[in-house]
């Protein structure tokens, strides 16, 4: 029985030494788990700030896309403006050009083929003479006596015939006989023809007046501005002298500058003396026909 002790206690000391790995054991793993876990997280809050970092980059790179399309739009948008006042000017200068080519020219050819469509022959029961297209829908202004027989009486049927020969049924709109002006109106789309300013009139200019004289439809002569406001026959010093041939048939014609714009409207002349024509001044013309348009349409058709 005593040899038997040691072996017990041998086997008690092996015992506890079984639970203290064990227990060390768990430990380890306890502790080893709980590293785990801190790095875990701590990866995971890394991650999270990386994460965190890149959205706002994305962010960042995102709004300054956003911004460099938007300016780029705009870029695009200016251009596309540009591009289209550069056509603009181009064709304004390229119609500029072909005016100063007519007007430093030998001939008016190139200002003719332009103001040619927009004059009208008007023809009434009583007689014929010239008017010209000053509003795109069909509005003619023309001399108020072209209307009138012998008389003074205002004819009933008044038929305006365009360049291209087609005769259309004119309406009087109204008619100021002070200022021997009157306004027609015909139906249809047309090319008008533009006022020049007359205070920019210089004596000794070219100018061109264009009508039917004696039935001869359209037909073109050339003259200079002979002097400025010449008195009429009704006191009102608002006349262009000019030497350009006028005849009966011209009455109601556009007197035209170089820049092919309507100075003046072809009005009388005096007696049977040659190059002694009078043509009422732009300026008068603008406002008479604004005054009857306001009356009678309830507004201005000329700027």
């Amino acid at each position: 029985m005593e040899r038997g002790r040691p072996i017990v206690h041998h086997h008690i000391t092996l015992k506890r030494h079984h639970k203290w790995l064990i227990g060390s054991f768990t430990t380890i793993v306890f502790l080893f788990m709980i590293i785990m876990s801190i790095f875990v997280y701590m990866m995971f809050i890394k991650q999270e700030v990386n994460y965190n970092a890149l959205d706002r980059k994305i962010n960042n790179l995102d709004k300054e896309m956003q911004s460099n399309i938007n300016a780029l739009s705009e870029g695009l948008i200016t251009t596309n403006e540009d591009l289209k006042k550069l056509g603009l000017n181009i064709g304004t200068i390229t119609n500029e050009f072909d005016l100063l080519k007519a007007s430093v020219g030998e001939d008016f050819s190139g200002i003719i083929d332009t103001i040619v469509p927009s004059v009208v022959t008007i023809r009434t029961d009583s007689g014929q003479g010239t008017g010209f297209i000053v509003h795109e829908d069909g509005y003619i202004v023309t001399n108020a006596h072209v209307l009138a027989d012998s008389q003074g009486t205002l004819a009933t049927g008044i038929y305006a015939i365009t360049s291209n020969q087609k005769s259309r049924d004119a309406t009087l709109i109204g008619y100021d006989g002070n200022l021997d002006i009157a306004l027609l109106k015909i139906e249809g789309s047309y090319n008008e023809i533009e006022f020049g300013n007359s205070n920019d009139i210089k004596v000794g200019e070219k100018v061109i007046a264009i009508g039917n004289p004696l039935g001869l439809q359209f037909s073109v002569s050339q003259g200079i501005v002979s002097a400025m406001n010449r008195e009429g026959a009704n006191g009102i010093k608002a006349y262009i002298q000019t030497d350009a041939a006028l005849n009966p048939g011209n009455s109601g014609g556009p007197l035209v500058n170089t820049k092919g714009k309507v100075i003046g409207i072809n009005n009388f002349k005096v007696g049977a003396a040659e190059s002694l024509g009078f043509a009422l001044e732009s300026d008068y013309i603008i406002d008479i026909i604004n005054k009857i348009s306001e009356e009678v349409l309830g507004e201005a058709l000329l700027n």
